[in-house]
């Protein structure tokens, strides 16, 4: 059967996602329509094209312990000189997130893998490009705002064009549209929108 290249996602919903992905490809971004706007939680990960059934369940079983929780996006950041990325900003919804990544990762499941660097939740506006583009970048989109309720993450598979394409989507299990209650405090979250 062979390999196949695996992705696990949040999409950035409509209209954001598009006016993102035009704002990437504007800026030069040669990548901007092969990959759909999104915050990461599983990178390009090559795994057997016989174990995506177990993937799936892998995935589906995250997805049922979790429920909606508010996403906001506001202004930009960026990772240079260490990686060439601008991105807009995860500033509501990162510990969901970094849950998320965690469990899909999780030494447990069918996707374990170590990661190039430590997790940061964001939207990639800009990668790899000229300096002059990432400094556009990240200066038009500085005062960008979004934010709506996630209800779902996405599998995607890495096509022979380098386009990435949704195989299914896991909504979360509570179905409801009750966000999840924020950290309190300082406290360390590890299972920030699981069902009481």
């Amino acid at each position: 059967m062979g390999t196949v290249t695996l992705g696990v996602s949040i999409a950035v919903p409509e209209p954001f996602g598009s006016l993102l992905q035009e704002r990437r490809a504007s800026f030069g971004d040669p990548a901007a329509h092969g990959i759909p706007t999104h915050v990461t939680l599983l990178p390009p990960t090559v795994a057997e094209a016989a174990d995506l059934p177990a993937i799936e369940t892998h995935l589906a079983q995250i997805a049922a312990a979790g429920r909606p929780f508010p996403m906001r996006l506001s202004g930009t950041g960026t990772f240079r000189p260490l990686s060439p990325v601008v991105f807009v900003q995860v500033v509501e919804g990162a510990s969901a997130c970094s849950w998320l990544q965690k469990r899909v990762r999780d030494a447990s499941g069918p996707l374990v893998r170590e990661l190039q660097f430590p997790y940061h939740p964001h939207v990639t506006v800009a990668h790899g490009i000229a300096e002059e583009a990432m400094d556009r970048a990240y200066e038009e989109l500085s005062v960008y705002e979004a934010a709506w309720t996630c209800g779902s993450f996405a599998l995607y598979e890495q096509g022979a064009d380098s386009v990435w394409r949704k195989i299914n989507e896991f909504p979360f299990g509570a179905g409801g549209s009750s966000p999840a209650v924020p950290a309190q405090g300082g406290s360390s979250v590890d299972r920030p929108f699981l069902h009481s």
